[in-house]
């Protein structure tokens, strides 16, 4: 996979989800959003709007107590909370590598606590905040986010 890394600034929740939501639109069976960023930086903002572009009429909200939120549409969203995950047992136990079967696409928040665990061409987003309600995110991955820029 021929990687390439794209920077954006939103100035409000809603502006990321559109950010995200057309990156949703390029998404397919079997891509892994691998997210960093601290508490607070969007991820699951970030996730609502890849339902969004991915056709998803759920309403997403943060696992952060199950651990994973399963969301219907064409395309099966699992996301995952790996915040209180340690280790490769811990992730075993929610199921995470049952996902890896090119059905789903996984959007997996706090990636840095597990990162042998992810798939070499998983998609990076990583999300930082800039002010209230801005953020820089940047997004690591093939040459199909190349339309996000034009």
């Amino acid at each position: 996979m021929n990687t390439k890394t794209y920077r954006f600034l939103t100035q409000s929740a809603e502006e990321t989800k559109t950010l995200a939501a057309a990156v949703g639109r390029l998404l397919k069976a079997g891509d892994v959003i691998a997210y960093t960023g601290g508490m607070g930086a969007g991820k699951t903002t970030f996730t609502a709007g890849l339902a969004r572009g991915l056709g998803v009429t759920d309403w997403v909200s943060s696992p952060t107590f199950s651990l994973i939120n399963e969301y219907r549409g064409p395309v099966p969203l699992c996301h995952f909370d790996l915040f209180r995950v340690t280790n490769a047992d811990d992730l075993y136990a929610t199921g995470f590598f049952d996902y890896l079967d090119g059905r789903h696409i996984l959007a997996v928040e706090w990636t840095e606590n597990v990162p042998e665990a992810l798939p070499p061409d998983a998609i990076r987003v990583h999300l930082e905040e800039t002010g209230e309600n801005c953020r820089q995110i940047t997004i690591t991955g093939d040459e199909r986010f190349e339309a996000l820029c034009s």
